[in-house]
């Protein structure tokens, strides 16, 4: 390998662990994650100092809210504000001198509103807790001495106004009143005194939650696979409150864990790269494929960080089968099971309970890689996401049956969580296609789309050569069916036969198959007209680059003759010239050879094909002759010495091409005639 990609690989690996140390979530060395009601996952725990037992969560809530039940807030009463309102109330009735009332029903409607407002006016919020009966009573604080009072007589502004249009029934009365505005002038005089009545619930909080014993120092608080009840949770939560706040200033023990976090990451994708180098050595070679990993399982390794920190059950929402699945796609199913289990034990670092998060994404991971052997098509998705989704239930049923017994500690929000992740799988559909166009991969559903046949590009074969778009229709079948035996990849064959002679499309009438009765070679010497032959690949090239064709499509197009020669126009010029020595280069295809078994089998079926259009005899011996004289000749000429085609796959192939041209070319039976009778 160069120097050059050696240390891409060394680079890409520093980064990627580097950074994912760095956003690793970090808590306190005293911080420890658990549940109440699940086993503690850590060693013995004991006192290091005197911990204060307070009450559990539950009982200090209800505390609290019996507290908050019979707490009376504390009340002052505006005298002053009364008496200007009074006042300035009296000025404005006495000002009034269209009103139609003597002085005494003056003096009456002054006294009804000095009554309600000796009896109090407080606020509408007030008064509604008053009148649902939440508010019973009040205090008021005279001489450090909390006096309380009653709330029955309290009314709010319009309930006073409306208690003196009830007393006052005088119309003129009534009208005097709705004249001065007197409704614009109530306002409370009975005002809450939120600062003290905080002080004093506060106060009575801390009362009320005061320490009901101790834990002494050096006393056994919890050890592993004891349950974590109530008591034991506050119990531990004090101790990381109060180890917080001593703090911790020894330099080994701040810096051990980050080196163990930086040991533990470089372990992991150091087992990527191992991986790779010894059982995918193509892989580990190709730069793409080796960025593609480490990006994707670092990338998504930061996502799962971030939903952990983001929410409380965040390892459980992210979907980490989008992993293996998009490795699946891309590369093979035994690299996809490894990336999953890496991914995953990368990730185990965040879980309070690892061996459950461990044996859970296990099981996803591989009914997403079970269930999703071809993705041709959306709705394989779909089905995948629902059935991750039940083999994450089934697999936290089995967890909590396991340690508890019974059924009764499983959480729905679990199962919710559950749900969002396998909605979140759907998107790996769209990722696919970004990751298309970002390391130029070519899928399984982008193989099957171009392999419509109402793609632009081929139904322009088919209408200005049919012949050749039948030609690479028959190519695609045959190749296709003997790249199922030799397990090659059948789809990318199917769709690289279609595109293999799109360069005919600039010339179809140099081109046998397209023509009607007319040669125009028969007007060209043969260096010409093996031009113009061998031109249709850099032509074919032009178009799939114009039309974005993946760079494995493409390759079908430049490799399909490799450096062959175009033997018919070569064997004639060579006979019309016995005595010069001719130049193979100038009938010689542009190449390259055939680099991988598809493309080989390409060549294979393209030359055979086109052969057995020329036979008169289609019998079984004549069919088997031509198909090995073709495929030897191109063995012998070293057309497929870079491809890793075997012999074994050539017999095969042997095999299938005889047994599909027989097929094709089976004799029919003469139907009969039907005979009318005499008359």
């Amino acid at each position: 390998m160069p120097s050059r990609q050696i240390s891409l690989r060394a680079l890409l690996f520093i980064i990627v662990v580097s950074v994912t140390v760095y956003f690793l979530p970090r808590t306190g060395e005293n911080h420890y994650d658990f549940e109440e009601g699940r086993p503690w996952s850590y060693a013995l725990l004991t006192a290091p100092f005197d911990i204060p037992v307070h009450l559990d969560s539950l009982s200090a809530a209800r505390v609290k809210d019996s507290i908050d039940r019979h707490f009376e807030p504390v009340f002052t009463r505006d005298i002053t504000a009364e008496k200007t309102i009074i006042s300035d109330y009296t000025t404005r009735l006495n000002a009034a001198t269209d009103l139609d009332i003597t002085p005494a029903q003056r003096n009456q409607i002054i006294k009804e509103i000095r009554k309600i407002y000796e009896n109090g006016i407080v606020d509408r919020e007030t008064y509604n807790r008053i009148a649902s009966g939440k508010l019973p009573a009040v205090r008021f604080i005279h001489d450090n001495v909390a006096i309380s009072i009653p709330t029955t007589n309290y009314l709010s502004p319009f309930r006073a106004y409306e208690h003196l249009d009830s007393v006052l029934r005088d119309r003129d009365v009534r009208q005097a009143i709705s004249a001065t505005k007197l409704s614009q002038m109530l306002h409370p005089n009975i005002l809450v005194d939120s600062v003290t009545s905080r002080r004093l619930i506060d106060e009575a909080y801390q009362k009320a939650m005061a320490p009901i014993g101790v834990v002494q120092q050096g006393e056994r608080i919890i050890d592993k696979g004891d349950i974590v009840t109530s008591r034991l949770a506050t119990v531990l939560r004090t101790y990381e409150k109060i180890a917080d706040e001593r703090g911790n200033g020894a330099i080994s023990q701040h810096y051990y864990p980050i080196a163990g976090q930086i040991l533990y990451m470089v372990i992991l994708f150091g087992a990527i790269y191992a991986y790779l180098f010894i059982f995918r050595q193509d892989y580990f070679e190709d730069d793409r494929t080796v960025i593609f990993l480490m990006s994707l399982i670092g990338i998504f390794t930061l996502f799962a960080f971030a939903m952990e920190a983001g929410f409380r059950m965040g390892y459980y929402i992210t979907p980490f089968t989008i992993v293996p699945i998009l490795v699946l796609i891309f590369l093979d199913s035994r690299t996809a099971y490894f990336c999953h289990v890496v991914q995953v034990l990368i990730c185990a670092i965040l879980a309070s309970f690892a061996l459950e998060f461990v044996f859970i994404q296990l099981i996803a991971g591989f009914v997403a890689i079970d269930s999703l052997k071809d993705l041709s098509r959306r709705s394989q998705l779909i089905r995948t996401a629902a059935l991750i989704f039940l083999a994450y239930a089934l697999s936290y049923i089995a967890i909590e049956v396991m340690q508890s017994g019974s059924l009764a500690k499983t959480e729905g929000r679990i199962f919710g969580a559950f749900a969002i992740n396998a909605i979140l799988i759907s998107f790996s559909y769209v990722l696919m296609f970004l990751v298309e166009r970002i390391y130029g991969f070519t899928s399984r559903v982008t193989l099957v789309e171009l392999s419509d046949i109402n793609n632009p590009l081929l139904r322009e074969l088919s209408e200005e050569c049919p012949g050749t778009f039948n030609h690479s229709m028959a190519v695609s079948n045959l190749a296709s069916a003997a790249a199922s035996r030799i397990g090659a990849n059948v789809q990318l064959v199917r769709t690289g036969a279609l595109y293999h002679d799109i360069g005919k499309i600039k010339n179809p009438a140099f081109y046998t198959e397209n023509q009607h009765g007319v040669n125009p070679h028969d007007a060209l010497d043969p260096i010409q007209s093996a031009r113009i032959v061998t031109g249709h690949v850099n032509e074919g090239l032009a178009l799939a680059e114009k039309a974005k064709l993946p760079k494995m499509i493409r390759k079908f197009i430049t490799e399909h003759h490799g450096n062959g020669k175009a033997r018919y126009f070569y064997t004639t010029y060579c006979n019309a010239h016995p005595d010069e020595e001719v130049d193979p280069a100038a009938f010689s295809y542009p190449g390259p050879n055939p680099q991988s078994k598809e493309t080989s089998l390409i060549m294979m079926a393209d030359s055979v094909e086109a052969a057995s259009r020329s036979m008169t005899d289609h019998s079984p011996e004549a069919i088997s002759a031509l198909v090995n004289k073709i495929i030897d000749a191109q063995i012998a000429e070293g057309l497929h010495n870079q491809s890793p085609i075997s012999f074994r796959d050539v017999s095969t192939i042997k095999d299938v091409f005889a047994q599909r041209l027989r097929t094709m070319y089976h004799s029919r039976i003469s139907y009969p005639e039907l005979k009318k009778p005499q008359e």
